[in-house]
């Protein structure tokens, strides 16, 4: 199960039953979380019941494990599978009882939408009504790559926070809603004008492969449906509708309910669709949306992982993989003309030197300083660099069987970090001078009594305390 699996199933185990009867109405719904979120054995289970008449004794799974097999393993991820099937609301298991042997069924809804979706039929509209109008001008699978790619890649500036240092560069950021949605999510925090600082989610957030990135937002708007006067069980039944339809072919929008129209809106400042000026019939669905219940890459010009939400910009660049080389004298070269791949350099490395395509610069104890405070942790500026290491820095640590990272680098800046948790600022209240030594420890006892005692040194005859109001009586009632 994929990363962006797991977040959007994380959230849907959350869901009520009654949210899953409503979302199985729709056939897309079905077949999205049928293909998307099961694994190949809870997919045979399911096809091997879906057109039973009768429940299913339960009892009768042992007649499918073949005698050669390792039966405990297999009981084992069977009963692991009926488990996934029943959170998800896709079967029902009666209980045990003398009377009758416990049997398993498809739910209703899902079964009869599984159904329809396989076999096709039916006046649903479940998966768009495409548009077939010869006068209608398309448009390239190219041009809507892009257009997702720069609507993304907004939204990455805003979280590394390389847009929005200035009121000049408002123009490119991206839409207040999902500027609100980031901050909701604590992904960033609200900056001094347009931007925001980056905090340890949202750097958590880069690092997540494209299709991933996109559900975690799409999960915080869901959640945040109710305040915007959106439903969010249509919301996520059109999201899932999206995720069936066909890149780079216009569907029409009067086919729509008018709460999946008003989500239209949103959904482009998110580049998951296109809406054409000189038409407001029609919207084009992007690669962003289009993968969503699928394995396929978000975007065709990007790879794998955080390279892929960041490469592939408009000059032609075509990083690979790696691009960063870390010597052991803390200095990075980064091999990359990207503004975003430098902007998130930036979070943990000075700057001296910017060439056409390589930057250079050292990482300093105020650098990770800077990162930390922002939430970041030094694991994962090792796991960045590790990850984007070009490939001359692996192919040369294979040969000699030694770290990609030189060690020294990796255990300063764990060092650097543990430098910044060492102290520890707390506000309070010293008491000193005490008349005698009995008073002094009566002093300490009852401060410990109450829980406000912090540090004391029985050498000086003083201590420090949270809160003075109950001590300071209990001083006066001593007197």
């Amino acid at each position: 199960m994929s990363i962006s699996t797991t977040a959007s199933f994380e959230y849907l185990e959350r869901l009520p039953g009654t949210t899953f009867r409503k979302l199985y109405r729709q056939p897309s719904t079905a077949l999205a979380i049928f293909r998307r979120m099961l694994p190949l054995l809870a997919k045979t289970f399911v096809m091997a019941i879906l057109y039973m008449n009768k429940p299913f004794p339960l009892s009768d799974l042992d007649l499918w494990i073949q005698p050669s097999s390792l039966r405990s393993i297999t009981i084992h991820l069977m009963e692991k599978c009926l488990s996934l099937l029943t959170r998800l609301h896709i079967v029902t298991i009666t209980a045990a009882s003398k009377e009758a042997p416990q049997t398993v069924k498809l739910t209703d809804n899902f079964s009869s939408s599984l159904r329809i979706a396989l076999t096709g039929g039916g006046e649903h509209q479940s998966f768009g009504t495409p548009v077939n109008d010869p006068n209608i001008e398309g448009v390239s699978l190219d041009f809507l790559d892009e257009l997702a790619r720069k609507q993304w890649e907004q939204i990455l500036h805003y979280v590394v926070n390389s847009v929005g240092h200035s009121r000049a560069d408002t123009s490119q950021a991206p839409a207040e809603t999902v500027k609100h949605l980031l901050q909701q999510g604590n992904l960033v925090t609200k900056g001094r004008h347009s931007g925001g600082g980056i905090t340890k989610s949202g750097f958590s957030f880069l690092l997540q492969e494209v299709n991933a990135q996109i559900w975690t937002l799409l999960i915080l708007w869901i959640e945040n449906s109710e305040s915007m006067g959106l439903d969010s069980i249509e919301l996520l039944s059109f999201l899932f509708m999206l995720g069936s339809l066909e890149c780079g072919r216009p569907y029409s929008v009067l086919a729509l309910t008018t709460t999946q129209r008003e989500m239209l809106t949103y959904l482009s400042t998110f580049g998951l669709i296109y809406l054409p000026q000189e038409n407001n019939n029609i919207y084009y669905p992007t690669r962003l949306s289009t993968t969503l219940t699928s394995d396929s890459s978000a975007l065709r010009s990007v790879s794998d992982g955080f390279d892929a939400a960041i490469s592939g910009n408009s000059s032609g660049n075509n990083n690979s993989k790696g691009f960063i080389i870390i010597e052991t004298n803390y200095r990075i070269y980064a091999y990359t003309n990207s503004p975003l791949q430098i902007a998130v350099l930036a979070l943990f490395t000075k700057f001296s030197t910017r060439y056409p395509n390589m930057v250079a610069g050292k990482i300093t104890r105020e650098s990770v300083a800077n990162a930390i405070s922002h939430g970041i942790t030094s694991d994962q500026i090792i796991s960045f660099l590790g990850t984007h290491a070009h490939p001359q820095l692996t192919k040369s640590a294979a040969i000699k069987g030694a770290p990609v990272l030189p060690p020294t680098v990796v255990d300063q800046i764990r060092l650097w970090q543990i430098e910044n948790e060492r102290m520890k600022t707390i506000a309070g209240f010293l008491f000193r001078d005490f008349e005698s030594l009995k008073e002094y420890e009566s002093c300490v006892r009852y401060a410990n009594e109450i829980g406000v005692l912090v540090w004391r040194n029985e050498v000086k005859k003083m201590f420090f305390v949270t809160r003075h109001e109950q001590l300071r009586d209990y001083i006066k009632s001593q007197k």
